[in-house]
């Protein structure tokens, strides 16, 4: 596992020698540089987590170094200036350059390691916030109380504790990416880094910078792959990953190394894979559009996160944990839902899912303003009338289906039910995958164990 790298720029090689000891004592990764020629070398070829930059160097000063590291959004690392002869304006000019900290020699030790763990911390804390700011408000890890979501949480832990890459499947809005946080969270990696990929906007040379990052003379832009650097490379739905790209990532992932677009130079990178999709990868890879050789090495620890109608009783929970998470992260007012509202909800389809849920308690709590939820108002969020009272011969088929063990009784009902819309559809899978909120892998699986011939079922 690697450790946070400080980068130590001096020109006094006493000072930097003890500066280097000290920082490897307290278990970080140091390298070092005499002057600004070799600070730029050292920061090519590994993006550090901190730089201790002298202002006073022989070939140029640490001011310029730090115009010349500037991004759109700042600097894209933590610098703490130390110097022998700072001044006030020195040091208000690194200052607004973006610099944590100054610091003045002779060095307090004690006092130059707290300062590291300041700055590193708040560099982190830094990077969470802009993910939540970029993200709807998501769950610490996955909800319910259900033996179906405890034996997930069972698995994910277990898998966090291996250093394998992941692969989580499930519908959207089940909660893929909720999962992958757990499990990061439980892992040796939780302090370091976890970057998303948005897999569909790597497309085309743009693509790769984004990915890979670039070179252009003394210039470097980090890529994602290097910001992920000790931590966790999340890759969201990584079927849309198109196929020249995947062999580039795959490259990369195995040989833990890749060269930044315009360089010439390899840059190694530790790195965990967990990767996300709601497709059929083993499908997708038989018919060409994925990568066999990618497919087997993400599928080596596969979880599947279940659709919310699997698991019906975790539902008040989620209603209750969501109205407090936006009371007291958004201010909305809190609400209760009604016995009646919550009954509805648990026999509601759920055809998004988690994120579902968590809109229509979004909605309802910004919308309504009486303390208890009841079931008119869960209808008319909903958009949809409750279902239709079963009565007379209905009666009967309930009573008989009653009578039977849970397992007969449900497949019983499921069969039913696929047939009656398999007829709605005119026996077109495709649409009644998308009418019962199911994937059609899924579905297929589902009608064979049922007995269902979509074919013959139409002609019946």
């Amino acid at each position: 596992m690697t450790g946070q790298h400080i980068l130590v720029v001096d020109d006094e090689p006493d000072i930097r020698n003890l500066v280097q000891e000290i920082l490897e004592d307290e278990g970080y990764e140091v390298s070092a540089a005499e002057n600004a020629a070799q600070a730029r070398e050292q920061r090519r070829l590994r993006r550090p987590d901190l730089v201790l930059l002298d202002i006073w160097m022989p070939d140029e000063d640490g001011i310029s170094l730090l115009k010349e590291w500037q991004e759109p959004g700042g600097l894209p690392f933590p610098v703490i200036m130390i110097s022998g002869h700072g001044t006030v304006e020195t040091a208000v000019e690194a200052t607004r350059l973006g610099a944590y900290d100054f610091i003045e020699k002779p060095l307090s030790l004690a006092k130059l390691l707290l300062i590291v763990q300041r700055a590193l911390e708040a560099d982190q804390l830094q990077r969470e916030n802009v993910g939540l700011r970029q993200q709807a408000i998501r769950a610490r890890e996955p909800i319910g109380s259900s033996q179906l979501m405890q034996n997930l949480r069972e698995q994910a832990r277990r898998v966090a504790h291996h250093d394998t890459w992941v692969l989580i499947t499930g519908e959207p809005g089940a909660g893929k990416h909720t999962l992958a946080r757990y499990i990061h969270s439980q892992s040796a990696r939780r302090d370091r880094p976890f970057v998303e990929v948005a897999v569909a906007s790597l497309a085309h040379e743009e693509g790769a910078g984004e990915l890979f990052g670039r070179e252009r003379g003394d210039r470097i832009r980090y890529g994602l792959l290097e910001q992920a650097n000790g931590g966790v490379l999340y890759l969201d739905e990584v079927a849309d990953m198109d196929l020249p790209m995947q062999g580039r990532l795959l490259s990369a992932l195995e040989s833990q190394s890749f060269t930044r677009v315009g360089g010439d130079e390899p840059v190694r990178v530790n790195v965990r894979v967990i990767a996300a999709s709601q497709h059929d990868l083993a499908a997708a890879a038989k018919a060409g559009r994925f990568r066999e050789d990618l497919y087997y090495r993400l599928g080596v620890v596969p979880l599947e996160v279940p659709p919310l109608r699997e698991h019906p009783s975790d539902v008040p929970e989620l209603l209750r944990y969501y109205v407090d998470l936006l009371n007291t992260r958004e201010g909305l007012a809190y609400r209760e839902f009604s016995v009646a509202s919550q009954n509805r909800l648990r026999n509601y389809h759920w055809p998004g899912n988690v994120r579902e849920l968590y809109n229509l308690v979004q909605r309802l709590l910004i919308m309504g303003s009486e303390l208890e939820i009841e079931l008119a108002e869960v209808e008319a969020a909903l958009g949809s009338p409750p279902p239709e009272v079963v009565s007379g011969a209905g009666d009967q088929e309930m009573a008989a289906l009653l009578d039977l063990p849970l397992r007969e009784a449900r497949e019983q009902f499921e069969r039913e039910y696929l047939l009656k819309q398999l007829q709605r559809v005119g026996g077109n899978v495709t649409r009644l995958a998308e009418r019962v909120g199911l994937e059609r892998t899924h579905l297929y699986r589902k009608l064979r164990s049922l007995g269902i011939d979509p074919k013959k079922a139409i002609k019946a």
